[in-house]
């Protein structure tokens, strides 16, 4: 197994395989986490932005306020985990050659907003606490940095490979991958044996019943902070006037509990190594009208859906 920090590939030589078994208790840190931030998950997955995204009806200009925001929330996250590297709660955890969205996001910037975009963006009223907030952890307490971590890259790698695509034939943006490098991971050639591995990885850190509870607070927060970004979005938005595609899919909250029609807990129970809902999260996906068209290019990319991603 790779260590810490150095550049994986997962593929049919590396020791960790998408065929690896988990054997998890509910007492394992990542399962405490996602059942901890289940309510915060749930909500912001059925905000009005979110689920406008999910529809496809994104105004170019809110995705690229959005893709500032996440500039501004990477900078902060990925500076302070550079900081704290060698602690001991985060030093496992840490995958720079993997994980890190600072520069990708720079590019992105540049095809949005040309060459001179550092001059032309700004961090938002929203987007400020959670900077502040990341920069106060790393500094005052940086064991909470694992549950930033976790919210934003584990969701990166889950949903936000669904709102690649959504962002991509909505926006008409290039199939090259300009202005959407911050969903191309291209040191993770396996997403869902590389989320196995971080999740092994966390639940191997050595954390009593109080530090759990803070983690589960502070991933909390930062949803809280997720939510109120999304919320200065779509009001912003109410005065931007701009064509879209309805061409998503509907967030969880408007499919009546059916676990087969949601692509967040369909994903969840198939990685379980449930085939009964594998099979029924295939035939969710072969409903969409989106999904016929596209799933012979993007199939292998969702298959890794275990979490909401645009936080």
């Amino acid at each position: 197994m790779a260590a810490p920090g150095s550049a994986v590939t997962y593929g049919a030589d590396n020791n960790v395989s998408e065929n690896d078994d988990d054997i998890l208790s509910p007492d394992d840190l990542s399962e405490v986490l996602a059942a901890g931030t289940k309510e915060s998950h749930d909500r912001a997955e059925n905000s009005p932005f979110v689920k406008d995204f999910l529809r496809g009806r994104i105004k170019r200009e809110l995705f690229k306020l959005g893709t500032v925001g996440l500039y501004y929330v990477y900078s902060a996250i990925e500076e302070e985990i550079e900081k704290n590297k060698d602690h001991p709660m985060f030093a496992p955890l840490y995958f720079p050659a993997e994980l890190s969205r600072q520069d990708a996001l720079a590019i992105d910037l540049e095809y949005l907003y040309g060459e001179d975009w550092e001059s032309k963006i700004s961090c938002s009223a929203a987007t400020q606490p959670y900077v502040d907030r990341i920069h106060e952890v790393g500094s005052k307490d940086p064991a909470l940095l694992v549950a930033h971590a976790w919210t934003r890259y584990m969701g990166d790698l889950s949903g936000g490979q669904i709102l690649k695509k959504v962002a991509q034939r909505a926006l008409k943006l290039p199939s090259t991958g300009e202005g959407s490098k911050f969903y191309h991971f291209e040191g993770i050639h396996n997403p869902t044996a590389f989320k196995r591995l971080y999740r092994s990885r966390m639940n191997e850190l050595e954390v009593d019943a109080e530090i759990k509870q803070r983690l589960i607070d502070e991933a909390n927060l930062a949803f809280k902070f997720n939510m109120a970004v999304f919320s200065e979005l779509q009001e912003i938005g109410k005065d931007i006037k701009e064509e879209v595609q309805d061409i998503g899919f509907p967030a969880h909250g408007e499919m009546g509990g059916d676990i087969s029609k949601c692509p967040y807990y369909a994903a969840q129970m198939a990685m379980s190594g449930n085939t009964n809902y594998a099979c029924q999260y295939a035939k969710m996906l072969l409903q969409q009208s989106t999904v016929q068209m596209m799933l012979a290019t993007w199939v292998a990319a969702i298959a890794g859906l275990a979490a909401w991603y645009f936080m």
